[in-house]
């Protein structure tokens, strides 16, 4: 099950990568939801989403890896 939420964080932060804002918010849940490994993955992730959107950058800050 923990899996199937990692992919549905990966989803949901595709979707709302056109707004910091939201992006941030979904962030923030995803790091009281997922566990330390998963967070590790979606910290790769959300970098391949910076690459092509910079202004994404400032919510790494809510990851703590």
């Amino acid at each position: 099950m923990a899996r199937a939420m990692l992919d549905y964080t990966k989803t949901v932060l595709n979707k709302v990568s056109f707004d910091a804002s939201l992006f941030c918010k979904e962030v923030q849940k995803a790091a009281q939801r997922l566990l330390p490994h998963e967070l590790e993955e979606l910290h790769q992730f959300i970098l391949s989403i910076v690459q092509q959107n910079p202004e994404l950058n400032q919510c790494l800050i809510y990851l703590k890896t």
